[in-house]
């Protein structure tokens, strides 16, 4: 007998529930739309998933590889204009008045101390902008952020 009320109360409680379909809502809803909201946008609707990563991967890859060989060719002339700039200075062809280099940095950090507090809107509206791109595109984006380490390390 408790068996049966017992049995009788879970089909009470299945009763009490509403089964709910979920493909028909599945279908029409990608799926980083439930994972970011609905603000990742119409771009992002446009192709396939597999396409934007690949899109995204494969321009993240030549900016990070593009990236990398500038970096070096940058690093390599600043390390060097050093070098020769130390080796010009201890062998005596270049005379170097260190107080007045003092003086100067210490005049361009108070510039730059009172400068910072004054942010550009520009930065801010483009900081604003790219978050923006990025949550409307994020799958492209995501790809595009793979790609560029790989580019990096290439």
């Amino acid at each position: 007998m408790a068996e049966q009320q017992h049995s009788r109360g879970a089909d009470d409680e299945d009763e009490a529930y509403e089964m709910l379909d979920l493909t028909a809502h599945a279908r029409t809803q990608q799926w980083w739309s439930a994972v970011f909201g609905s603000s990742s946008g119409p771009i992002a609707e446009k192709h396939s998933v597999a396409t934007q990563i690949m899109t995204g991967g494969a321009a993240g890859w030549c900016v990070g590889y593009v990236f990398q060989r500038v970096g070096k060719i940058a690093a390599t002339a600043v390390g060097g204009g050093f070098l020769l700039l130390q080796i010009a200075n201890h062998s005596g062809y270049v005379q170097v008045d260190w107080k007045k280099v003092e003086k100067d940095v210490n005049k361009a950090k108070r510039r730059l101390k009172k400068n910072t507090n004054k942010a550009a809107p520009e930065i801010n509206t483009f900081i604003e902008e790219a978050t923006e791109f990025v949550k409307k595109n994020i799958v492209v984006s995501s790809g595009f952020v793979g790609g560029f380490l790989l580019g990096l390390a290439s």
